[in-house]
């Protein structure tokens, strides 16, 4: 599971620096960086918290952080043929929510 890379992509593109995150989900900074680079799994409470604060579900960040080596040899095949649709689903989704209504 490569949790890390889908919280500091989220990050990024929500325009969030480590300090200001780290800070909102009452963790150090240094905590933050070494879970962005998957050398520290955190809680379920920790993640249940950067989830709420990057506005993403947490089942989604799960899903998304989800990897091969994550699923049972005998249901890859389906996880293939799934995950990369509801990957792009889940962009298309997230891109439509930085869209203006207003123009």
């Amino acid at each position: 599971m490569k949790v890390g890379k889908i919280i500091k992509a989220s990050r990024k593109s929500n325009g969030l620096r480590q300090d200001q995150l780290a800070k909102d989900c009452d963790i150090s900074v240094t905590y933050l960086s070494l879970i962005e680079s998957d050398k520290k799994e955190p809680s379920v409470s920790t993640l249940k918290a950067i989830s709420k604060r990057l506005n993403i579900p947490f089942p989604i960040l799960i899903f998304q952080a989800l990897t091969e080596e994550d699923i049972p040899k005998s249901k890859i095949s389906l996880f293939k043929m799934i995950k990369d649709p509801i990957d792009t689903m889940l962009k298309s989704l997230e891109d439509s929510q930085d869209v203006d209504p207003k123009g």
